[in-house]
């Protein structure tokens, strides 16, 4: 059918649509089709690569060639078998991490090193040798007693900290590079001995399966450059919990892969994914995490080719081994480089900072994209989109951002509209922006070929296309029907994108259009795997070399044509499905084509917080789910649980029933609306942990472990949540759930429910009865958190509204918060200063509010309209005093039988010093 579509593009050319539709409806079908996507014995190096033992390693590290700088050490690696050598490079970077790259002493060409993710050259700190014999040399990392051994034969390095060992780098000898060879007579000869430049005899490996060509299902994979494989095993003692490598619908706790797939890196478009699965999904990111009660570190696997990563555990599963906990984890890549950042915590937010320093913060979102996005495929013509929108107004439901999918462009040719359906583009965009509120369209990678196509004709005019093996414009099918693929790994590519973002080129948008990439894996409906082949280029490069960083380059591209439109003002908002590390500079990702199960919202949670381990906090799931029609109390439960996750959109495939939050009977809007109003009062406090996210890269949505890291009982939790340090959330999960049992953590704390203000002893497992209308929230003991009472129909209506602090009182009587405010969209709080931060504070019964950012240039109109206080005292009486002295009495009621005291309207100003005293 495929075959028949290539080969006849005239006779089809005006079946385009269905014929793409029919055959996306047999790639998804009902569920996932496994056979589509390969397994790793059907990926050649990664099946080379497993078939190596461990504790036979070839190499040798030549202790001679030593060389020592200000900024590195370098050694010579030497494969015993073949005499193929490795240059090894260590460096010490600032901030406790350690870098080790491993590429060829001399490649008969260069191998790709990945560009544009590291933020900048990582500064490093300098080196010195300690002591060396004949069997190795010690390294000096610093003043804590930390050490870098490097042993000699078999080559193998150890990080210590006095005498324990951190980690193990080829502890199990399962270091492997294949060398760039010369393919002679189109067959390598087996053991053919050819000379390495430096007089030693290079001898040739035996051809395997796979080495210069592969087949899967019809796609043929030429192999020019031959077997370029990279691997290396990484040993953990004293672990028994790793996360991190996203993106797969799997646990938060990676599993042990022994007798099973390894986990897959390798962007795909995945139609209605599989749960508990090692396959491949729409995004990775090569960072992972180890954790035990004593110390967190990371790996940062610097590679964009595919990738394969192995875990074993000495301990995983078994009960009474009287061995000492170990983990192992194994890297295999097709292509590239060994290039590898050691993170060494010690703490898990020391974590955090370090990948950070690496690759960037969170992009700090306009307050609107944290506000509920209405979205299917596809919302029909603009008289579709304001009935929606009315709809909205009518039930009384806030939201700030509606989209439209493919359909909405003539032809599904992005950058423009359909002109029987959304013949005013703006003047259905005025409409909106009169209600403030915004519009998302797609904007997808692939480009119909049309020689009407304006967009189409300056790409190929330009030669601004990914070409095929023979260098011709790469070509495959996707919406559009024949499609090419921009080369958005060059510079001049992602500067010509960016400006068709401009309101000149992008004709019909305004400054409420925002964008979404989809299909960025990218996704190429008659490819091997649906994607592109391994061996189209970019420039000089294979695809396979680069294949997970495509969508990050399209996101970015996007990103910034939306800041250049703005004259660099205003914040932009994109969403991706395909991501890479450094992916979270740019925008937010969603969990892909999920379905209206209760196992794909249970999935949502511990997919995100994978995500918020590695850099990326702006995750959400889709609502209701992409695929299927979900009941009525799925639906509830979906926007309840969406409600508390970072990005809230409700989407659906264009083959289930319209699913608006009214259409579920009245019972099920009020609990619709309940939620989402939720989330818009919580605004200030997710604006909140958006901005300490960008500030610091610290997750928005925490695993329980990482604000816990000695508690073992929180380690495998992924059923709850934080929302910084100080909410924790409980979704309900389960069909007919009449209760759920929560583990509130930290000994000698308390929580408070957000609903009841009851309060609940930290270091137990509650159970709490739940209804359809229950949301299981708590707040931490000793925080302070800033909501807003006014839920207008969108988040820019609110922003001058006053806010509510819950000032929630640790076991000792004190509590501590923030507040951020600034103009909620443009980037003056960065270059310009403007912007309020905040230090609220309680102690000796009195409340303080301090600014913490004295140099900064803003003012609000919003002021502090109530204050509640859990688990206060009666006071005799409450009074106000300002910055100038003025002191006025203030009206309150206590609430005895909760232990909460309520002040209304202290009245100042939410940028103003002043303190609050019971007495």
């Amino acid at each position: 059918f495929v075959t028949a579509l290539c080969l006849r593009p005239v006779l089809y050319s005006r079946m385009v649509p269905v014929l793409v539709a029919l055959l996306f409806l047999c790639l998804c079908a009902e569920a996932v089709d496994r056979s589509n996507f390969k397994t790793c014995d059907q990926s050649s190096f990664c099946k080379r690569q497993r078939e190596l033992k461990p504790g036979q390693s070839p190499y040798r590290a030549l202790l001679d060639t030593l060389e020592l700088s200000d900024s590195r050490i370098t050694l010579q690696l030497i494969n015993d078998i073949n005499k193929v050598r490795l240059l090894l490079e260590l460096y010490r970077l600032q901030g406790n991490m350690t870098r080790v790259k491993i590429n060829e002493l001399k490649p008969l060409r260069p191998r790709y090193e990945v560009p544009d993710v590291l933020i900048a050259d990582p500064p490093a700190e300098p080196m010195a040798v300690v002591s060396r014999d004949e069997n190795g040399v010690v390294l000096s990392l610093g003043p804590d007693e930390q050490r870098l051994i490097v042993s000699a034969q078999p080559f193998r390095l150890d990080i210590v900290e006095g005498p324990q060992v951190l980690l193990s780098l080829n502890s199990r000898g399962l270091l492997s590079f294949e060398h760039l060879r010369v393919q002679e007579n189109g067959r390598p000869e087996n053991t053919e001995k050819v000379d390495d430049k430096d007089g030693q005899e290079v001898s040739e490996e035996e051809d395997k399966p796979g080495m210069w060509e592969e087949t899967f299902k019809t796609h043929s994979d030429s192999k020019p450059n031959g077997p370029t494989s990279i691997s290396l095993d990484f040993s953990f003692p004293g672990v028994e919990h790793v996360y991190g490598i996203p993106e797969h619908a799997d646990t938060l706790k990676l599993k042990n892969t022994d007798g099973g797939d390894p986990y897959r890196l390798y962007n795909l478009d995945v139609f209605q994914y599989e749960l508990h699965n090692p396959m491949a999904l729409y995004g990775a990111v090569p960072v992972l995490v180890s954790h035990n009660s004593q110390r967190t570190m990371g790996i940062f696997w610097l590679n964009a080719a595919e990738t394969w990563v192995d875990i074993s555990s000495n301990t995983a599963g078994e009960t009474g081994s009287s061995d000492a906990p170990q983990t192992d984890v194994r890297w295999v890549s097709e292509s590239g480089i060994i290039d590898v950042f050691i993170m060494l915590g010690p703490r898990p937010n020391d974590v955090f900072a370090q990948y950070a320093s690496l690759t960037g913060t969170q992009a700090f979102p306009p307050l609107t994209a944290l506000g509920y996005h209405q979205c299917r495929w596809n919302y029909n013509n603009q008289e579709d989109v304001k009935a929606v929108d009315q709809g909205f107004d009518e039930h009384d439901i806030p939201y700030d951002f509606i989209w439209l999918d493919i359909e909405h462009a003539d032809g599904k040719r992005y950058f423009t509209w359909d002109p029987q359906n959304f013949p005013q583009p703006k003047e259905m965009l005025q409409g909106l922006m009169d209600k403030k509120r915004k519009m998302v369209t797609i904007v997808d990678p692939h480009i119909r070929v049309d020689s009407g196509y304006k967009i189409h004709n300056e790409l190929r005019s330009k030669n601004l296309y990914a070409k095929n093996k023979d260098g011709a414009d790469f070509e495959g099918w996707c919406w559009p029907g024949n499609s090419g693929y921009p080369d958005f790994t060059n510079p001049e590519m992602r500067e010509w994108w960016a400006s068709r973002f401009s309101y000149n080129q992008y004709e019909g948008s305004m400054e409420n259009l925002y964008t979404w990439n989809d299909m960025n894996e990218p996704s190429v409906f008659n490819g091997p795997e649906v994607t592109m082949h391994k061996d189209a280029l970019h420039g000089s490069w294979e695809h396979r070399d680069l294949h997970n960083i495509y969508g990050l380059y399209v996101q970015k591209a996007t990103a910034e044509g939306l800041i250049q439109r703005s004259g660099g003002v205003e914040r932009p908002f994109v969403l991706t499905r395909a991501f890479f590390a450094g992916s979270q500079r740019y925008g937010a990702v969603w969990t892909g084509d999920n379905a209206a199960e209760w196992g794909h919202l249970k999935i949502s949670i511990p997919m995100c917080l994978s995500l918020g381990l590695v850099g990326i906090s702006f995750c959400g799931a889709d609502i209701g789910g992409f695929f299927k029609h979900p009941g009525p109390e799925l639906l509830v439960r979906w926007y309840q649980a969406g409600a508390y996750q970072p990005f809230f959109r409700g989407h659906a495939h264009m083959d289930t029933p319209r699913r608006e939050p009214w259409l579920f009977g009245p019972d099920n809007t009020a609990l619709i609306r309940e939620a989402i109003r939720q989330r818009y009062a919580l605004l200030p406090y997710w604006y909140q942990q958006f901005y300490n996210a960008h500030r610091t890269g610290q997750p928005v949505m925490r695993a329980l472990w990482v604000e816990y890291p000695e508690d073992q009982t929180t380690f495998a939790i992924e059923d709850e949540y934080l929302i910084g340090k100080d909410l924790l959330v409980h979704p309900v999960t389960d069909e007919g759930a009449k209760g759920v049992t929560a583990y509130l953590p930290g000994k000698g704390e308390i929580w408070y429910d957000v609903h009841t203000f009851q309060k609940h002893k930290g270091a137990q497992n509650l159970y709490i009865p739940v209804t359809m209308s229950s949301i299981p929230v708590f707040q931490r003991g000793g925080s302070i958190i800033s909501r807003k009472g006014r839920v207008r129909r969108s988040s820019t209506c609110m922003e001058n509204d006053p806010y509510t602090l819950y000032v929630a009182l640790s076991p000792e009587g004190t509590a501590e918060g923030e507040l951020y405010i600034d103009d909620f969209h443009t980037f003056n709080y960065h270059k310009e200063k403007q912007f309020i931060c905040r230090r609220l504070h309680f102690s000796d019964n009195a409340l303080t509010s301090s600014n913490l950012a004295p140099d900064s240039k803003f003012t609000t109109a919003a002021w502090i309209e109530k204050v509640f206080i859990l688990g206060a005292p009666r006071p005799a009486s409450v009074s106000l005093t300002t910055a100038d002295g003025k002191e006025s009495a203030v009206e309150f009621e206590f609430d005895s039988a909760a232990s909460v005291l309520i002040l209304r309207k202290p009245g100042v100003n939410a940028g103003a010093d002043w303190t609050v005293l019971l007495q």
